[in-house]
Formats: structure tokens, C-alpha cells, sequence
């Protein structure tokens, strides 16, 4: 009994540590904030997404940031018809796919000491797109409230394998540093040759 309660004990101890000042500190502090949203931040793939974006930002006077979203010029132009300061908006291409949305920009929000961050994306989409934001997010200690936007009649769902491989990816890319993706693609990984 006395073994059972040692044990229990230091596992108490050793999760206690990691919400505390361990590796899940992070998540605890993401999953706590109830600060308000800093930044605006839009997963590209849809221009509806872009325009409720832009409303969001200039409604709750915060900056906009797109990732992966439609071309430099329809953007520019529909932040000028929302009427947005030029210089409260970010535009990313750096994303190629919904892990990429948050791996690209997250240590910048970081460096800026974002801690809350208001995500819109389809709604079709937002479901995959929380489980890998709050993976990637939740590492930098940043809380994430998804923004649905209506995609009817074009919805598509995403199923449970593709929202779980890419949590898995996620998972992976914050222990790692690295994409389980570009790991399956040999040319992807392999060093410069003249830099050996």
C-alpha cells in the first residue's frame, strides 16, 4: 500500500510539474487566458474568410493577419474597402497548407507577446483547424477562439482522418521542429550539398 501511495505520489508530483513548469505549462497558460483577442488572424483558402477577417479587425480596432490567402491585389483591395489602415494589416504567403497557417507566423506572434488570437476560418475547416492551431499555438502559450465562417451549400467534410493525421503533424512539428510531410519527401529535407 505504502508502494502504491509513493507511486501515486510522484505521479501526482510529475504531472503537476509538467502543467506547472514543464513542457505543458504552455497549454495551461493558453487554456487559462481570458484576455481579450490581440490579432485577427485568417486561414487563407476562401475570400469569404478574408472579408469576415476584415471586418473582425475593423470592428475590434485590432491588426489583420492572412495567412496563405488570395492574391496581393484582391487583398489589398478588399482592405481598402473595409476600410483598414494599410499598416494594421499582414499579409503571409509562407503557408502551403493548415499546419504551415501557424507554423509560419507563430513564433512571431510570440516575439510580439500575443496570448490571444481571434482564428477565422470555414466552417468546414474549423474543426481541423483548432486542433492543430491549439497544438501549435498552445506550445507559444497562445489561446486561440475559432471563427466560423458559413461555407453552405459548398461545406466539404474534412473527417476524422485527415483532422487526426494533421494533429498528429502538429504534434510532431512541436517536439520536433520538423513536418512529418516534408520528412516523407526525401529532396525536402536532405542538405544543401555544398554546405557539407
Amino acid at each position: 500500500m505504502a508502494g502504491l501511495r509513493a507511486g501515486l505520489l510522484l505521479s501526482g508530483g510529475l504531472m503537476l510539474w509538467m502543467v506547472s513548469a514543464g513542457p505543458l505549462a504552455p497549454y495551461r497558460r493558453a487554456l487559462l487566458d481570458h484576455s481579450p483577442p490581440q490579432i485577427v488572424l485568417v486561414l487563407g483558402g476562401d475570400v469569404d474568410r478574408e472579408r469576415m477577417g476584415a471586418k473582425l479587425a475593423r470592428q475590434f480596432d485590432l491588426p489583420l493577419l492572412v495567412s496563405g490567402g488570395s492574391n496581393r491585389e484582391y487583398a489589398d483591395w478588399l482592405i481598402q474597402q473595409e476600410g483598414l489602415p494599410t499598416e494594421r494589416v499582414q499579409l503571409d504567403y509562407r503557408a502551403r497548407d493548415t499546419l504551415g497557417n501557424f507554423t509560419s507566423i507563430v513564433d512571431d506572434l510570440q516575439r510580439r507577446k500575443v496570448r490571444h488570437v481571434l482564428m477565422v476560418t470555414s466552417e468546414d475547416h474549423l474543426p481541423r483547424a483548432m486542433a492543430v492551431g491549439q497544438v501549435v499555438a498552445g506550445s507559444r502559450g497562445i489561446h486561440l477562439t475559432g471563427v466560423a465562417v458559413a461555407c453552405t451549400p459548398e461545406c466539404r467534410d474534412e473527417g476524422l482522418l485527415k483532422r487526426t493525421s494533421d494533429w498528429l503533424r502538429a504534434v510532431v512539428w512541436v517536439t520536433t521542429g520538423r513536418d512529418l510531410r516534408d520528412a516523407a519527401t526525401p529532396n525536402a529535407i536532405s542538405p544543401d550539398p555544398a554546405s557539407r
